[in-house]
C-alpha cells in the first residue's frame, strides 16, 4: 500500500487514534497520509502515531476539502420534508461515508450499525436513532465517530434530530462484517 508523504503547511488540530484525544500537527512536520475516506484524513507521524485530520483542515495537508466534509447547514424550517423511504435511503448513504480511521471499510460494511430507527419528531420532521458499536470497547474514537454521524445525519433534508448510542452489547466480532468487507480486508 503506497502512502503519500506530505509536509504540513500550517499548525492543525488533530485527534489521536485510537485514544480520541486532541493533539496538534505542526507546520513543516512531515506525515504520511494513510487513509482518505469519509471526508477525513488519517496520517502517520514519524514516531508511528496515527492521527485523524477533519476534512475542513485538508489545506494543512495541501489537499482540497473533500465534498463530504463541506458543511452546508440548512435551517430546518426552510426544508421541504422528504418521505420516509427517501430519508431511510439517505441515512444509509450517509452512514456509508463514515469510516473507522484505522480500517478502510465503512461502518455499515464493518457491521458496526446494530439498528437505525426513523420516527416522527414531536416538533415536526424526523428523528433518526442509531445504535452502533465499535471494533474494540476501549476505543477512544467513539465520541468522534458519534459526533460525525450525528452531524452527517442531521444534514439530511427533513431530519430535525439525529442521535447515536454507542453500545458494546453484544460485542462486535468479524462475523458481523459483510462478505465484501471481509474480501476487501483479505479475510476470505
Amino acid at each position: 500500500m503506497g502512502y503519500e508523504l506530505v509536509t504540513v503547511t500550517r499548525d492543525c488540530k488533530a485527534i489521536t487514534i485510537p485514544y480520541g484525544t486532541d493533539t496538534m500537527l505542526f507546520k513543516d512536520e512531515k506525515v504520511y497520509i494513510t487513509q482518505t475516506l469519509g471526508g477525513s484524513f488519517t496520517v502517520q507521524r514519524d514516531n508511528g502515531q496515527l492521527v485523524r485530520i477533519d476534512g475542513p483542515n485538508a489545506d494543512a495537508l495541501g489537499k482540497e476539502v473533500p465534498e463530504e466534509a463541506k458543511v452546508f447547514k440548512v435551517k430546518y424550517d426552510d426544508q421541504k420534508p422528504l418521505d420516509d423511504k427517501e430519508i431511510e435511503k439517505q441515512v444509509m448513504q450517509r452512514l456509508k461515508t463514515c469510516y473507522d480511521p484505522e480500517i478502510p471499510v465503512d461502518i455499515v460494511e464493518l457491521g458496526l450499525i446494530y439498528s437505525c430507527v426513523i420516527k416522527d419528531h414531536p416538533e415536526g420532521g424526523k428523528k433518526v436513532d442509531v445504535v452502533m458499536t465499535l471494533t474494540a470497547p476501549g476505543c477512544g474514537m467513539s465520541g468522534v465517530l458519534k459526533t460525525e454521524i450525528e452531524e452527517k445525519l442531521s444534514r439530511i433534508q427533513g431530519v430535525r434530530e439525529a442521535y447515536v448510542e454507542v453500545t458494546f452489547e453484544p460485542p462486535w466480532n468479524q462475523s458481523l462484517m459483510t462478505e465484501a468487507a471481509r474480501l476487501q480486508l483479505g479475510m476470505m
